[in-house]
């Protein structure tokens, strides 16, 4: 049982590694005057919700770039978001994979703990989650995923 969570652990940390290597990020991040990173969005150009996000992150104080590309599933892939935790854009920051919605506080505190994983996710497009606020609130979780124990609520909304 040991060897199984030893090789677990690797897997998580080579996975976190690889993410890092990818947006060429790391310890030494792109960081603004205000010490947080630049977030790298993928996003189409349709999607309005997307923008939503974007102007919420900017709000909070991230510098964001966004890319807009017809398919953002390759991203996705490439990044290591499960199809299961997607949704409509996918952001690079401090090294850590977004996925949807979420909230920039949820985004700070994952950088100030740093734990070992690929990153959060809001699946699918809940009412009320940053750039998709309708009025109507529903209920939501923030997802820690690509960690050695698995998916795990990261934040409760």
């Amino acid at each position: 049982m040991f060897l199984t969570a030893m090789g677990a652990s690797l897997t998580v940390g080579a996975m976190a590694i690889a993410v890092r290597s990818l947006a060429g990020t790391g310890p030494a991040a792109a960081s603004t005057s205000a010490g947080k990173p630049e977030v790298m969005v993928w996003k189409s150009p349709t999607c309005g919700c997307c923008g939503g996000w974007v102007d919420h992150m900017r709000a909070a104080g991230f510098p964001v770039t966004v890319q807009e590309v017809d398919d953002v599933e390759p991203v996705k892939a490439r990044l290591g978001v499960p199809v299961r935790l997607q949704s409509c854009h996918t952001a690079l920051v401090g090294g850590y994979a977004l996925e949807g919605h979420v909230p920039a506080d949820s985004v700070q505190r994952l950088l100030r703990e740093r734990p070992a994983a690929v990153g959060l996710a809001v699946p699918g497009m809940p009412q009320g989650s940053p750039g998709m606020e309708t009025g109507v609130k529903d209920p939501y979780d923030v997802v820690l995923f690509g960690g050695a124990g698995g998916d795990n609520v990261f934040e409760r909304r």
